[in-house]
């Protein structure tokens, strides 16, 4: 399913930002969430880079690959959750336990994006959430990572 516009007018971050192209899957049970990305010469990061065929191939930027875990991770508190950015809730990413980059993620075919979140604390004012990710990019393993946010509601007292 592609974005939800409201769920784009919620997030922190512009549509320039986000960058993820569709829902693939929600599992609120679960706390699964799967998306899909295009890849493209012109995502952040990514535009910058002064590729060389051989010696730095263009590829979708590992640093923008760490920022999709937040986009993935703001979907999961919104989509499972419940927790909306115009209620005043935030999320900062608080620790990454393990990233591993496996392999350089092409431009051109589609990133498929996996978020499991495997603890979920939450409070009246404040969430603690610790995810694990994997980004494929059709068999190939490109990112696998452990990291953990914490969620807070912001109020303007």
């Amino acid at each position: 399913m592609a974005l939800d516009p409201e769920f784009v007018a919620d997030c922190p971050y512009g549509p320039g930002a986000i960058c993820i192209d569709e829902i693939v899957e929600i599992d609120k049970e679960a706390g699964l969430i799967r998306a899909r990305m295009t890849t493209h010469p012109d995502l952040p990061l990514t535009r910058d880079q002064r590729a060389h065929p051989i010696r730095h191939p263009r590829h979708v930027s590992g640093g923008f690959m760490v920022h999709l875990t937040g986009m993935m991770g703001f979907m999961h508190t919104y989509y499972v959750l419940g927790l909306r950015h115009a209620d005043g809730w935030i999320g900062y990413g608080g620790r990454i336990y393990a990233a591993r980059f496996a392999a350089l993620a092409k431009i051109g075919p589609p990133l498929d994006l996996e978020l499991r979140a495997t603890k979920v604390r939450q409070r009246e004012s404040q969430v603690f959430a610790r995810y694990e990710f994997r980004f494929t990019q059709g068999d190939t393993l490109i990112y696998q990572g452990d990291q953990a946010a914490m969620w807070m509601k912001v109020t303007e007292s």
